[in-house]
Parts: structure tokens; sequence; C-alpha cells
């Protein structure tokens, strides 16, 4: 299992009279400290930063461009054809530039590509079927920055070409030379190095809400208008784990508010068919509820499914699309718990164990959960991870990695063994012949320069906190931080000297445990358990003994003494509301 190494934040500021400034409890303050957030001016756009403050999107390189040209298109009745990418991403990016351009009454339709089929972004195959379509203009969203030889050959069939995306460009010559740019007629993307927009980490679908509001405004569409856009913009970005902060915290921010009172009739059956309460919904639901049911039909189906949902006005449609969602994705749930498990069992039953980089192959795997189970792997081991899966004549697979461990330039060094492979140093893709697994496993570990404290997670603790200190009014107080997600966390705090008086398993499947405790002082701490409930009962075993548990577990006081890292949350019950913990991580003292 994986090794920790609780890192608390030691940063420093005047939090009492920051606290004083803006309102706050003081440990809010140190809170956005960890954040970020370092100054007055700084800590008011953080907590109160609106639309107004987004930068002027015309400050992107060829935007005025492109909005000529979707402009002349719309006007004279030229077709276009938006061409997304099977994500959560590409599928809001899709609906928000057709929703918009067909507001400015162009003519457009879209299309997605096939996972399997097609793999990531747009083609040639994809471009020639849009021109015996009609379309005279293809419009990329969240792809197209790569897609040299697809707009080369839009170009080629006459057509005009505007990529959008937000993904990071390639070199002409390596780092410090020119970007490597497709041969579109506009290209906006403010990863571009001649782009002067100031913030960059700007999702697909957030690059594709900008360009509309320029349209908009060209148009005189009243401004309201943009609100189901920017709904789809808050999806995909936490969707697509972008870092929640400066414009994408608004984004997000600004997103939820509307999302909560949405008119979109495929968005409210697919929260309702996931059980979310409105007046509840965070960027929790959006990341782990809402975006892997879109996600799940590009992985399992067609994307396009997803796509549809968002469009139709028809109710019985829309909530049959919901639900066929809400199904792919536990469908998908499913097939990845059980690789997941298939992995783990391979993995502890032979000396992969032993490796510091984990190559498994589950050859019935569908290769587009692959990435998936890597993950989990990731999470379980803390180490580097490649799932493989058999498909067709070759393996394919994805990996996930670990900060240490660079997984694009550790796949460069092995490249004589692979078909093809790309990505980035935390994730990968990768295709192999069948005879070349072992060999890959080897090469990778001997030439794998991990040490030992590389492969110990760091978790990084906001303070120390005693459960005492904390009252309802101030974990409210702690709601002014979110959205929370990606490089804006949840607060996290750790406590030690806590003894455990009394272990419980609730709920039908018994898979939640409390735990109550009392502090140094005598006074009771209440904590719940989630999340591996199992390793948790382990953990105590092996420390103290099945007595120790099973008499915890009838209520007998224990010797059992641990520091915890926990989440806090207000626990409403039958009108009373307490501060209960969330416990994510534990040690013996």
């Amino acid at each position: 299992m994986k090794r920790q190494r609780w890192m608390v934040e030691t940063k420093r500021a005047d939090f009492k009279a920051m606290g004083e400034a803006l309102g706050i409890d003081p440990a809010v303050a140190r809170l956005m400290r960890n954040r970020g957030v370092t100054n007055m001016s700084e800590a008011r756009a953080y907590l109160y930063g609106s639309l107004e403050d987004l930068s002027d999107p015309l400050t992107m390189k060829d935007m005025p461009e492109a909005c000529d040209l979707l402009c002349e298109a719309a006007d004279s009745g030229e077709h276009i054809c938006v061409i997304g990418d099977y994500d959560v991403d590409g599928v809001s990016s899709v609906y928000i530039l057709c929703r918009g351009l067909r507001r400015i009454g162009a003519s457009v339709s879209y299309d997605i590509p096939d996972r399997v089929r097609d793999g990531y972004g747009m083609n040639e195959r994809l471009v020639e079927e849009a021109r015996a379509a009609g379309a005279g203009l293809i419009l990329t969203c969240d792809n197209g920055v790569a897609a040299y030889s697809a707009v080369s050959r839009a170009k080629e069939l006459g057509m005009k070409v505007v990529v959008t995306d937000h993904h990071e460009i390639a070199k002409q010559d390596g780092e410090g030379s020119p970007d490597l740019l497709p041969a579109a007629d506009a290209v906006v993307d403010p990863h571009r190095a001649d782009c002067a927009y100031p913030f960059k980490e700007l999702c697909g679908a957030a690059v594709s809400l900008r360009l509309i509001e320029v349209l908009y405004a060209r148009y005189h569409v009243p401004e309201n208008e943009l609100d189901p856009l920017l709904e789809m913009a808050a999806l995909a970005t936490v969707a697509d784990v972008m870092e929640l902060t400066g414009e994408n915290r608004v984004i997000v921010r600004e997103g939820l508010k509307r999302m909560r009172r949405t008119q979109n009739t495929g968005l409210s059956h697919l929260m309702d068919a996931a059980g979310i309460r409105r007046e509840e919904l965070s960027a929790f639901h959006l990341g782990f509820v809402i975006g892997p049911s879109v996600n799940a039909a590009g992985r399992l189906e067609s994307a396009k499914e997803a796509a549809e949902l968002f469009f139709p006005e028809d109710d019985a449609e829309a909530e049959r699309l919901a639900l066929r969602l809400r199904q792919l994705n536990e469908a998908r749930k499913h097939m990845t718990q059980e690789n997941v498990d298939e992995a783990v069992r391979i993995v502890e039953t032979t000396d992969i164990i032993n490796d510091r980089v984990i190559v498994v192959c589950l050859p019935s795997c569908h290769e587009s959960i692959a990435g998936i189970v890597a993950g989990k792997l990731r999470e379980r081991y803390f180490r580097p991870v490649f799932v493989l899966t058999a498909g067709g004549d070759c393996l394919k697979g994805s990996g996930r990695s670990v900060p240490a461990y660079h997984m694009y330039q550790a796949l460069s060094a092995v490249k004589d063994l692979l078909i093809r492979f790309g990505g980035h140093p935390m994730a990968a893709g990768l295709s192999l012949a069948a005879e070349d697994l072992d060999d890959l496993r080897r090469r990778l570990n001997e030439d794998c320069a991990l040490t030992d404290a590389d492969l110990v997670e760091d978790l990084r603790v906001d303070m120390q906190m005693p459960p005492a200190y904390l009252s309802t009014e101030l974990v409210e107080q702690m709601a002014l931080l979110e959205p929370c997600g990606n490089g804006n966390p949840e607060p996290l705090f750790c406590e030690k000297g806590l003894k455990i008086s009394r272990l419980a398993l609730l709920g039908r499947s018994r898979n939640v445990l409390r735990v109550n405790m009392t502090d140094a002082s005598g006074r009771p701490v209440e904590a719940v358990c989630f999340h591996d409930v199992q390793g948790f009962m382990d953990f105590l075993r092996e420390n103290w003994g099945g007595e120790a548990v099973e008499g915890a577990l009838r209520g007998r006081p224990s010797d059992m003494e641990i520091a915890i890292c926990y989440r806090p949350r207000i626990n409403e019950w039958r009108g009373a509301r307490k501060v209960e913990l969330t416990l994510e991580a534990y040690c013996r003292i």
C-alpha cells in the first residue's frame, strides 16, 4: 500500500488583521493564504471576483479574425461544421458553439470523433465527411492545434478552418522556437506564444464561451443569454480538472449559480437522475457525478449521445437520454471496479508488487477505461502505473504517474519498443506488440531512477486544528472557499492524541464507519470514514489486535490512540446541526 508524508502548511501572514478587514475568522484567512492569496487585493478577488473581472476576449490572438469568418458564414448562409472531442470538455464546447452560432442565425451541424475508431481530435475522415455534407467552414473546439494533416486536407478541399483549443502547442524546433501551428485561417488558443490573453488555463469550453461572447456582442444579443453557455463552461472546467483559480474560479462559481436554476431540460434531468438537490449543487457534483455520466457515453458508446442530451426541447427525450447516460456510467463504474480488482490481484500475487513502475496487462479491459484503472492503481500504490489492454493486433494502454516520474520522457527512452506513444509528465498513452510487453516492463524498471522518498505521497495539510475549535459558524464560513477542486482544495486539518472510544459500522451495506474518540482533554470527537473502511479496520487490527477492535465495536474503552487528517462538515439530522469530521488519513502516534 502507499506511504504518506503529512506536510502541514507554514505560510505566514497577519491572519487576524486580514480576518478583521474581510469580516472572516482568522482561520479562514489562513486557509486563503495557503491557497496562494498574498494580499488584500487578491483576497477580495478570490472572495468576490465576478464575470466583469474576466479579461477582454478580443485580446486572444486571432479572436477578431475567427469572429469575422464566423460572422461572414452566418450572414451568407455558408454551413459551419463544429468538430469537438468525446470528453465533457469537448461535448460542452460543441453545445456552446452550436447554440451560440444558431442564435445569431448561422447554419450549423456538429461531429465528434469516436474514441476507439478515430482516437483524439479531428482527422481527415471527419473533414471529408463535413465537406460532403456541404460544410464550407470547420470550427474545432477542444482540439485542433495538433491536427496538422486534417487542417491541410480541409484547405485542399477549399474549406475555411477556425481552430479553438486550449492545449499546449508544439514548437517547430524544440523549446524556445516558434509555435508549430496548423494551416488554419485562425487559431484561437491562449497557449499561443503570441497570445496576449493573460489567463492561460481556460478549458476548451471556456475558450468557446469567450468566442460566443464576442459574437453575441456583435449581434447585440442580450448578455443574460450567455447564462446557459456559462453553465456548460463551468461543468467542463471542473470535469477537465482545470485549476480552480483566477478566471476558472469565477466561471465555475457563476456557472453553478445559474445551473441551480437551469432551463436546460437535459441537464435538469441528468441532475434528477443522479438525485442532486439543486440548492446543494457544488463543484463536487460536476466533477464526480454529472461529469462522469457525460464522459461515459464517449467511453462506452458515442459521445454524440451526450451532446444530444443538452439540445432536445422534448422533455421525454431528455429524460430518456439522461437515464441512458446514468446507466452507461453505472456500467462504466462496474467495469472499472472489476478491472481494478483484477489488476490488484495480479500485482499482489506476482513479483510486480516489487516493481517501482507497475506494468499490468488486462486483455479484456475496455481500452477507454484503461486510464481510469491506471489512476486507481496509482492512488493505491503511489507508483507510476501502465495498464495495457488488447487492442486489435497490438496492446494499447494508458499510464498515470507520480510527480517525480516524467512519464513521457520514460516512454521516449523505450520508444524502440513502441508502435506509438504520446502524453505529458503525469499521463500517457501507448501501443506496442504483445511480445514486447515483458521487455517494456523490464526496461522501464531498469531505467527507473525513483528513490524510496519519491514513492511517498505528500499530503498537504492546512493546519493542525483541535476539533473543539470548530463551530458550525466557522465551518459555514469555509464555504467562502468554494468552488473547491484542483488548485483550490477543500480545507484539510490534522490532530493527534485522539483515543478511540467506540466504533460503529453504519448503513445497510455496513460500508460507513463512525469513529467516536476523545481528545487529550477528554472532549468527545466524532468522525465518519466513508472511504476504505476495510483499510482503516486493517490498520487498527495490525497495530492493536483484533480483540481491541472487536471491543471498540461493542463500545468497550480501548487504548487505541491515533492522529488523523480530516475535513469538517455540518451534519443536519431532524433539525439539529453539528460539526462532523470526515476521516481522510490516519496514523499511529
